[in-house]
């Protein structure tokens, strides 16, 4: 692997809007190519020594000491139970890689990394319907007629750790209005579903999930051909950034661009964060942006919007 492979995500990061996912691709052993979100890649190192802490589960490999500090590595292989994983030195894990998801920092192993491309989101397909949403998958897609399978490390993390998604908030949050509210919620991560959805509920905010943006952009238009205003139904659209078939730059920017949906209100609220992130939220002319992931921060950008709402 070239030492330089992730010098120039802040290049790649500017394709972010323009309807394009780059993917890290790399293998877990066997002929089988798996990708994740480069956005959410820190960085690969070769395998570092691991020492291990009790009570971790048995998936994760160990924790390593990344420049100072310790990160949790997962077995990804493992994890997902991956069939070709291969025994032996040549499927062995021989990489890690350090990524960053939901405002913690966690490492997996993988056996091989390969190159970072760039895929057009309409080539990226939802994951088989075979009980998809207990699977890891987030997408598939292909690259020079090479299968590759998108994982949702975020929802393998939270499997194996048990992350609760039916989160707690202060009950006195809870908005007390005789109006209504309906919340649209765009997220490819059904953890992340998951936890927006027990927050709304405990705000006493409807919501009708999505994930991805061209099912939310073809909703909302079926809303409007119904002779329905979307922004009189939906107080706000919650949307994750990067998503298969419709990144949620690009949604929001079709939502102002019609006419019929351009008084939508639009969160933007995701993993992916920086500087880079604030400037895109003011160009494509999204509302706000918040990072992931704090139920309570989540539930004060909701509550200050539906406010407004309830008071109009």
């Amino acid at each position: 692997m070239s030492h330089d492979l992730l010098n120039r995500i802040d290049q790649r990061t500017r394709l972010a809007g323009h309807n394009r996912l780059a993917l890290l691709l790399f293998r877990l052993g066997g002929r089988q190519l798996f990708g994740v979100n480069v956005f959410k890649v820190q960085e690969v190192l070769r395998r570092p020594d691991l020492f291990q802490v009790p009570g971790l589960p048995n998936e994760f490999a160990g924790v390593a000491d990344v420049r100072g500090r310790s990160v949790p590595v997962l077995d990804l292989g493992v994890a997902i139970g991956h069939p070709e994983r291969a025994p032996g030195s040549e499927g062995a894990p021989a990489y890690l890689v350090v990524a960053e998801f939901n405002r913690s920092v966690q490492g997996f192993l993988v056996s091989g990394v390969e190159r970072i491309v760039n895929i057009a989101v309409e080539d990226i397909h939802p994951p088989p319907e075979l009980g998809a949403e207990a699977t890891y998958l987030t997408a598939v897609t292909r690259f020079q007629g090479e299968l590759i399978q998108v994982i949702d490390v975020e929802s393998v993390l939270a499997d194996i750790a048990q992350i609760e998604t039916d989160i707690q908030i202060d009950p006195a949050l809870a908005l007390e209005t005789d109006r209504p509210l309906q919340v649209l919620v765009v997220d490819d991560s059904r953890v992340a579903r998951q936890q927006i959805r027990s927050v709304l509920d405990q705000l006493g905010v409807g919501a009708t999930l999505l994930s991805d943006g061209r099912q939310a952009l073809d909703h909302l238009l079926q809303v409007l051909a119904a002779g329905e205003d979307p922004a009189e139904r939906y107080a706000m659209v919650i949307s994750d950034i990067e998503m298969p078939a419709m990144d949620g730059y690009t949604l929001t920017t079709e939502i102002r661009r019609h006419p019929g949906l351009s008084g939508l209100y639009v969160l933007l609220h995701t993993s992916l964060s920086g500087v880079f992130n604030n400037a895109m939220v003011e160009q494509v002319g999204a509302n706000a942006f918040v990072a992931k992931y704090s139920a309570h921060e989540l539930a004060e950008y909701v509550l200050e919007r539906l406010r407004e709402v309830a008071e109009a």
